[in-house]
């Protein structure tokens, strides 16, 4: 008997660097997995997953009703043409949307909020349509997984799910197979390394600042940055800013890359001053992964890959000087507390925060749901 399996994102690349792991596994276990997400340059690479996968254009950033109800028409009929067994959503308009559209249609949903971003912390109208969005969707969701556990005692805190069917998640987990641990480089300065989206939520700005503060106390080091500039997200930081900057020479922009194992490997210490409102970033995870200290802020997610003072620092929110005051802290350690400290990130991902747990949780989430219908089934 053929099992069908429905998963929807917000882009391909989401889909690439995010689920693969999952997507292979299911596939493994004769599950037949459809993907939905807005194409992008990504889509040639998801053949080599083993899944399906069908363009559908979503407004990502936007907030326009009539736009959302067209989604979640063409999703219904998505839905009710591929007739999956089960629908998995991540991110915010698949969460809300496809998780509509699959319970009219009589599919069992299992969603991931993969963090909160920007909406949960500013209030307003947004933050309560969002919330009241997130409560109807969920309503009936066989399972609502969190990336970490303020997430999930929010949600049930806030009545948007019920405590029975929430879970929690070591973020998205992290292929300890592909993401091995790599001597330190042996050139000078040190180089710190932020990999995220050029977003002024991500830190961007105290990540700026702490550089120059690194100067005026007389510290050399070279301070990069790695991401995406999405300039479609209001919060996206602009090119001039950036060029700006980089002509200062306070930064060094080293644009996209799809072998982020490469920067990481040149880095001495990954950066992540997030205040954006994260699950688990996959950044820090691949970094610890690969025996690389780290410093992040004391916020939601973030903090939950570090231990402060073991396998790196922990700063506060939207605080210049206390990230630079960690940064000063890399650059006068020694090679060897260096690498200690790496070492002891790569064994905290070794235990609680290896893929595989994630692909378990899901197969058994799964599995409970062909159990249920099978049971439904015989005693009818």
């Amino acid at each position: 008997m053929s099992k069908k399996i429905v998963i929807m994102l917000n882009t391909a690349w989401n889909l690439i660097n995010f689920r693969s792991g999952l997507i292979r596994s299911l596939v493994s276990h004769g599950y037949e997995v459809v993907a939905v997400a807005p194409a992008d340059k990504y889509v040639p690479q998801i053949a080599d997953i083993g899944c399906k996968f069908i363009p559908l254009s979503m407004d990502n950033n936007g907030t326009h009703p009539g736009r959302d109800l067209m989604l979640l028409w063409r999703l219904f009929r998505l839905i009710r043409k591929e007739r999956p067994d089960v629908f998995l959503g991540y991110t915010v308009k698949p969460n809300i949307y496809g998780s509509l559209a699959a319970r009219v249609s009589g599919v069992p949903v299992i969603n991931n909020v993969a963090g909160l971003g920007m909406v949960f912390i500013k209030s307003g109208w947004l933050n309560w349509f969002v919330r009241s969005l997130y409560r109807f969707a969920f309503a009936r969701s066989h399972k609502v997984f969190f990336q970490n556990e303020d997430d999930r005692q929010l949600f049930i805190t806030e009545k948007l799910v019920y405590r029975s069917v929430a879970d929690c998640l070591p973020g998205s987990g992290v292929d300890l197979k592909k993401f091995q641990p790599v001597p330190l480089p042996t050139r000078s300065p040190i180089r710190f390394l932020l990999v995220a989206r050029i977003l002024w939520s991500k830190g961007i700005g105290e990540y700026v600042k702490a550089a120059r503060l690194l100067k005026k106390y007389g510290h050399k080091a070279e301070v990069c940055l790695l991401g995406f500039q999405d300039v479609q997200n209001p919060d996206s930081i602009s090119v001039s800013q950036m060029d700006k900057w980089v002509a200062e020479g306070v930064i060094h922009y080293l644009g996209v890359s799809d072998n982020v194992r490469k920067e990481i490997a040149r880095a001495d210490c990954i950066v992540l001053p997030s205040y954006y409102r994260e699950g688990t970033p996959k950044t820090l995870l691949e970094a610890a992964a690969m025996a690389r200290p780290i410093i992040t802020t004391d916020s939601v997610g973030c903090r939950d890959v570090v231990d402060d003072g073991v396998n790196g620092f922990l700063c506060r929110p939207k605080d210049a000087v206390s990230l630079a005051d960690n940064m000063v802290r890399i650059i006068t350690m020694g090679r060897a507390e260096l690498e200690s400290m790496g070492l002891c990130g790569r064994e905290k991902v070794e235990r609680d925060f290896d893929e595989k747990i994630v692909i378990e949780k899901y197969l058994s989430a799964i599995e409970g749901i062909y159990f249920n219908s099978s049971r439904h089934a015989s005693s009818l």
